[in-house]
């Protein structure tokens, strides 16, 4: 106890999530996720479940999992033993997904009143992290700083009675509901049972916590999986970062597709909450695309209901949706908790909306509890594409008409500033002053994130969007064109409004081409 008195809970926090450095040795970063700190975050999950449900700790029935990191065993099992402490009983899910947590809460014969996910997603090896669950969801921001707060007065009473760990293989339970899903949706003519059958389709896990899709979802569908990769799980992540925004994941992934001349490709995330696709042409189905493509589907089935977004989707995109689907696109701001909640509350008032995506592969559907669930995401993809198969067709002829930029790209403007937050917000303001004295820059309405501009002349024809990081203190500046050179005649521009700043860093310019 002593020596974690003066420990600084705070810093563990990340949003909604709990994040920090379990293993040493990587930019000399002190360690503050340790065993000790686990334990007593165990108990102090346990006993803010027990406030909230108004039950005994001795009552409880908790879950914890965790992805493959290093650090994964010792820090689970020292959760858990903060758990029993309490009196509350554990189930062992070892490696599981963080989606298939929170499902440990709500599937019929489990019902658990609480769930741990251990993870850091696509962070570096030697982070590690904690997500929450209950059956209403995931936790909020709020929710975290009182479990911290539990955590830091560290008075919790031990159960003359400790509870036990019981080990379940819940992942095959989770797998199995996702093969029911499929089979139903697709409604195979005649091979009900092996819809997936004829169809070559490979995953890539990253060595992370998705490798279990494969074995327990595709092949009793009868899908050939020959040419999966990485599919063990390793918390070191020999092959490349498990994560579908990594440029060289995806280009593994492709490559796979094309080499194993597959019909679909799928890459997981380390804890499966993201996932992303490649079609037989070995072209990925990520961001702008994925998102088509999904919304496709969904507004089939709910025609005119709105698709929620982050702040820098394409323009593109916008059309595709509202033109061409007749749905409406509701662009809100990033962050995919701010995406999920912002679908819940137009619901709430009105406004149909059934699916909730980032461009970072986030993806959640009203019809799945708002769950950002990779694999779920991805079983909806299969589906389409077995019904195309028995067609004849193509599962991208869904987003033929999809206009897609000529050039893209981020460029991530530092502060040098520790009072980033006002000076970042203040940059904002001036640009929005900049903008409204060039002819042929507009600001765009109803934008809930940082300014987005839409540019005008022919030889720029595209946008840019600045905003304020959430947690860093950088300035995210997004770019597109629809013609070549576009995008550096915007930034070229831009140049001259930041360099009259004197606390930016700008130096990420020069890689704008």
């Amino acid at each position: 106890m002593d020596q974690v008195a003066n420990w600084d809970w705070k810093k563990l926090q990340n949003g909604s999530d709990i994040r920090g450095v379990a293993i040493a040795g990587v930019a000399n970063e002190p360690v503050n996720l340790t065993p000790e700190i686990a334990t007593i975050l165990g108990k102090a999950f346990a006993s803010w479940v027990s406030q909230k449900l108004g039950k005994n700790t001795a009552e409880l029935t908790m879950a914890v999992g965790r992805d493959s990191r290093l650090s994964g065993p010792v820090l689970s099992q020292a959760v858990m033993e903060g758990i029993i402490s309490t009196g509350a009983q554990v189930y062992d899910l070892a490696i599981a997904s963080t989606p298939a947590m929170f499902m440990s809460t709500v599937t019929p014969g489990w019902e658990c009143d609480g769930a741990i996910m251990l993870t850091a997603s696509h962070l570096p090896f030697n982070r590690n992290g904690l997500k929450f669950f209950t059956p209403q969801g995931g936790l909020g921001k709020s929710d975290i700083s009182e479990i911290l707060e539990l955590a830091k007065l560290n008075d919790f009473a031990n159960s003359p009675t400790p509870g036990s760990i019981i080990q379940h293989d819940f992942i095959s339970v989770y797998a199995e509901g996702l093969v029911n899903k499929i089979r139903q949706g697709v409604n195979h003519p005649t091979n009900f049972e092996q819809p997936l059958t004829g169809l070559k389709i490979i995953v890539d896990a990253g060595n992370g916590a998705g490798g279990f899709y494969a074995e327990k979802v595709l092949k009793p569908l009868g899908a050939d999986t020959t040419g999966s990769q990485f599919l063990d799980p390793d918390g070191t992540f020999p092959n490349h970062v498990p994560n579908p925004e990594n440029q060289a994941a995806m280009e593994s992934i492709c490559q796979a597709v094309i080499d194993n001349k597959a019909d679909f490709g799928i890459i997981f995330d380390t804890d499966v909450d993201r996932g992303a696709a490649v079609d037989n042409l070995g072209k990925e189905l990520n961001r702008n695309r994925l998102i088509a493509l999904i919304s496709a589907i969904v507004l089939r089935e709910n025609p005119g209901s709105a698709i929620v977004t982050d702040s820098i989707t394409s323009d593109g995109l916008t059309h595709f949706i509202e033109q061409e689907l007749k749905g409406v696109h509701h662009r809100f701001k990033r962050g995919y908790k701010n995406v999920i909640n912002e679908a819940i509350r137009l619901n709430e008032t009105g406004q149909e909306s059934w699916l909730a995506i980032e461009t970072s592969g986030h993806g959640a559907m009203k019809e799945n509890y708002f769950l950002d669930d990779g694999a779920y995401l991805v079983s909806k993809l299969l589906i389409e594409l077995a019904k195309t198969h028995l067609q004849g067709k193509s599962l991208t002829d869904l987003i033929a008409n999809l206009q897609e930029p000529a050039e893209s790209q981020e460029v991530r403007i530092t502060i040098q500033n520790d009072d980033f937050k006002s000076l970042g917000n203040n940059v904002i303001e001036k640009l929005n002053q900049f903008v409204s004295q060039q002819t042929d820059w507009e600001i765009v309405p109803k934008n809930y994130e940082g300014v987005r501009v839409s540019c005008g002349s022919p030889d720029e024809d595209g946008w840019f969007l600045l905003r304020l990081s959430l947690h860093d203190p950088v300035l995210p500046l997004n770019i597109e064109s629809n013609v070549v050179g576009g995008v550096a005649k915007i930034a070229n521009r831009l140049l001259g409004f930041f360099q009259g700043i004197d606390y930016l860093d700008i130096s990420t310019f020069s890689g704008i081409k």
